[in-house]
């Protein structure tokens, strides 16, 4: 056992980078999870400005001063945000508060609909387990009331700390783009001099990640565009709500277009029914998806991991066991910069090992 354990250690962690490759993942999973929730308007800094570093990147190339170019940036940026606080934002939250209003009635709908099965199909639904289903419900609607109660007392510290967020965000991305060299090589400067694999490992993950947040970020943008347009020519009610969940859904491959798929349709069968208009819907969907899945990703990701689908599953229940919603947000920039270790990583052949 000691002999093995040895080997292995030999074999995987004899060089001096892999260790502190090491240490340095298991601090980063220490401080996102114990300090991730203080430490996320920090975050979010890092991966828009990281975003927007392609956009200075380019105007730099064109001759632009760095400085000025960090400038043109941030206003566009600070453009952008402010288009979506005061013009998507307070859509969004009308139609969540229409939907949270009209899910009584939906309900009752539902209810009613329900109540008919046993009628018309007596061999597959029995009135007994109608009852039961009606009383699982019930129960879980009232579970939802009283969080939601909860959630409208605790609101106040809430909307404090997002004020501060909506302030602190945008400063802390001008100063990262500003002073992104400078805190590379402020951080570069604790690290060994000499360190190929992690100058590979950084070239690797830097190009991949670069590629996956950028192409992400435009993907969204399009489908949810898309969706919105196609959703109001429908006449579809809640398509500023729905659109942009259509939009964020593209971030999770597959499981997240199956997700999403509910509330659609869901909304789609209490407002139009079993009718033409909802297989309208359905199918103008299902259209958006596959152009989405086999036209829209394979133009923006050619230069991507091509990371298997089981894979790509495997990292979202992982890290969204580990850190819930953001975990699964983030599951594929994470697996993607675990590939690039991976494939960076020095194996030395044990000294009795000999080739076949």
């Amino acid at each position: 056992m000691v002999r093995m354990l040895r080997d292995f250690t030999a074999r995987y962690f004899s060089n001096e980078e892999a260790i502190i490759i090491v240490l340095l993942l298991a601090a980063s999973f220490l401080v996102v999870a114990f300090l991730g929730r203080v430490l996320a308007p920090f975050i979010a800094g890092i991966i828009i400005a990281y975003i927007l570093q392609g956009l200075v990147a380019k105007l730099c190339r064109l001759g632009v001063p760095h400085l000025l170019s960090v400038t043109l940036v941030f206003v566009f940026f600070i453009g952008l945000f402010i288009a979506f606080i005061l013009g998507l934002l307070p859509l969004v939250w009308g139609q969540v508060s229409g939907l949270a209003s009209e899910l009584p009635r939906m309900m009752r709908a539902a209810q009613q609909y329900i109540e008919t099965l046993p009628q018309e199909y007596p061999q597959l639904v029995s009135m007994e387990e109608v009852n039961t289903l009606f009383r699982q419900v019930t129960t879980e609607m009232g579970q939802i009331t009283q969080w939601l109660v909860s959630l409208s007392l605790e609101s106040i510290p809430g909307l404090i700390t997002l004020l501060v967020y909506l302030v602190l965000v945008p400063i802390l991305v001008f100063f990262f783009l500003k002073d992104r060299r400078l805190i590379l090589e402020r951080l570069g400067s604790f690290l060994p001099q000499q360190r190929p694999m992690m100058d590979r490992i950084w070239r690797e993950v830097n190009m991949q990640f670069a590629n996956f947040v950028r192409g992400k970020a435009i993907e969204i943008l399009i489908v949810g565009g898309v969706t919105y347009f196609a959703l109001k020519v429908i006449g579809l009610e809640y398509a500023a709500l729905l659109s942009l969940l259509v939009g964020f859904s593209v971030v999770i491959p597959y499981v997240g277009a199956a997700v999403v798929t509910i509330p659609i349709a869901m909304v789609g069968l209490f407002q139009f029914g079993w009718s033409d208009e909802f297989f309208w819907l359905m199918l103008v969907y299902l259209i958006i998806q596959a152009l989405d899945g086999n036209v829209l990703v394979p133009l923006l990701f050619s230069e991507v991991v091509d990371l298997h689908p089981v894979t790509i599953m495997l990292a979202v229940l992982v890290f969204g066991g580990i850190w819930g919603m953001w975990g699964v947000f983030f599951a594929i920039p994470l697996a993607i910069v675990l590939n690039a270790i991976m494939k960076a990583w020095p194996v030395h052949e044990s000294p009795g090992t000999t080739e076949t």
